[in-house]
């Protein structure tokens, strides 16, 4: 037993030995760090290339991206450069800047894999700043009141132009009764707004004063006044429909029981011209409007205008088309007002983006057009990012009809340089708060006018 254990210590000493000597050897004879560094190199290099490869394919799709839309503003724009409004040449700036910080996109990504960090090799940065350009990542309307093409609004003694506005909710309803203003005074008549049991109830959601004290004369008249003017029996005298098709004055039996039940009588309906669509209204001027709907007789109705197209240049311009004193024509109610601007210090703060994504309307009136408006919430979310971008804000106020599926997933796809940017939203009551407390107390907290 003791001869065995002997020898096997010693072979395993010898072994021991042997063992360094091989490995110095074999060093000596091949060059084994080379034969791995190059495997390495190369490993690195195919990564490289691989990096190049991908972001010249994404630099290409840009480009073809670019393409498309600077040929779209070419054949929009320059094709018919006689006439470029101040509107359309802001229009056309916002667009160059969107190619601009495009183009800004491809270089990030071509230069992709040289980049160290946030910045380049050569430490320039990619910023439209640096390479000289002059304007605002995001732009602004340039009110210039001074420079408006305007229209006294001189309202002739008992001459009224009766509202009326069916299209759509209470946002279209809104511009429907702004563009009765602008016929209004084209046709030297006070407006008079439609009454709470045929329409919405304006009167707790504008501030019917303000509009008559900003252009300094009584130009709105409530229903309820216009009816004891007339004392409870009036009658419109001319009843002349600015749309023809689908129906008369975009108006169907239903709603005219409902004037005549209000204790409005009127004559039979007639059309201005014979096939004007409200799916293809045609452009009117000022003149048209005179032509058709001038009457010397005292009330008079055009039904349904939310469609019309009647000097859109005019009518969309910063301030309206109508001259008058105030900021704005056309405001909320000063207990909307107020309620608003509690809201914005409690959850918006200063900068912020307001959103209005009406998924059931786009959905009802936009998907059967070929091709469909009504965009998936992915391609949503990227124009969102990008105009979160543009402005810089923290925070977006978002107003929908959307399904708390949908919002979830907007809210998940909407992040910048890795941070979420938060989707606010009007939360339910809640007594612990007080900024919605006027609307309680004054009866508005469950007005669908008020959203």
């Amino acid at each position: 037993m003791r001869r065995r254990s002997k020898l096997t210590f010693h072979k395993g000493y010898l072994f021991a030995l042997v063992l360094p000597l091989l490995i110095v050897f074999i060093y000596f004879s091949i060059d084994i760090r080379s034969l791995f560094t190059s495997d390495i190199s190369s490993f690195k290099f195919n990564t490289v290339s691989d990096q190049i490869r991908e972001s010249q394919l994404q630099a290409l799709h840009l480009l073809n991206q670019q393409q498309s839309s600077l040929l779209s503003i070419w054949n929009h724009t320059f094709v018919n450069s006689n006439n470029i409004t101040t509107v359309q040449f802001d229009d056309i700036k916002a667009t160059l800047l969107t190619q601009i910080t495009l183009n800004k996109h491809m270089q990030q990504i071509l230069l992709s894999p040289y980049k160290a960090g946030d910045t380049l090799q050569n430490g320039t940065a990619l910023d439209p700043s640096s390479a000289g350009y002059s304007f605002h990542r995001c732009r602004k309307v340039d009110q210039k009141f001074s420079e408006r093409r305007t229209i006294e609004w001189k309202p002739r003694r008992n001459k009224f132009l009766f509202a009326i506005c069916l299209s759509g909710q209470m946002s279209n309803h809104l511009i429907c009764l702004e563009k009765h203003m602008f016929f209004a005074a084209i046709l030297n008549r006070a407006l008079v707004i439609p009454s709470s049991r045929f329409d919405y109830q304006y009167n707790r959601v504008l501030d019917i004063e303000h509009i008559n004290d900003c252009i300094g004369k009584k130009v709105v008249v409530p229903f309820e006044d216009f009816m004891k003017l007339k004392k409870n029996h009036a009658h419109i005298d001319k009843f002349i429909c600015y749309f023809s098709t689908p129906q008369p004055c975009y108006m169907d039996g239903e709603h005219l029981k409902k004037l005549k039940s209000l204790g409005i009588s009127m004559g039979k309906l007639e059309a201005a011209w014979k096939n004007e669509d409200v799916k293809n209204p045609s452009r009117k001027t000022v003149k048209d409007v005179e032509e058709k709907f001038g009457s010397d007789d005292d009330v008079i109705a055009v039904g349904d205008v939310y469609f019309a197209d009647v000097e859109r240049d005019w009518v969309l311009q910063p301030g309206g088309p109508i001259a008058h004193k105030c900021k704005t024509l056309i405001e909320p109610s000063k207990l909307i007002l107020l309620t608003a601007e509690r809201f914005i210090q409690t959850f918006l703060g200063s900068n912020f983006i307001a959103l209005h994504f009406r998924r059931h309307g786009f959905l009802k009136f936009c998907n059967a057009k070929k091709p469909s408006c009504f965009y998936p919430i992915p391609q949503a979310a990227d124009c969102i990012t990008r105009m979160v971008e543009r402005a810089n804000s923290p925070v977006i106020y978002l107003s929908t009809d959307a399904a708390g599926s949908e919002t979830g997933l907007l809210q998940s796809m909407i992040m910048l340089n890795g941070k979420t940017i938060p989707l606010v939203k009007r939360p339910p009551r809640n007594s612990a708060e007080k900024w919605d407390a006027l609307l309680y107390r004054h009866g508005l907290e469950g007005d669908s006018q008020v959203r």
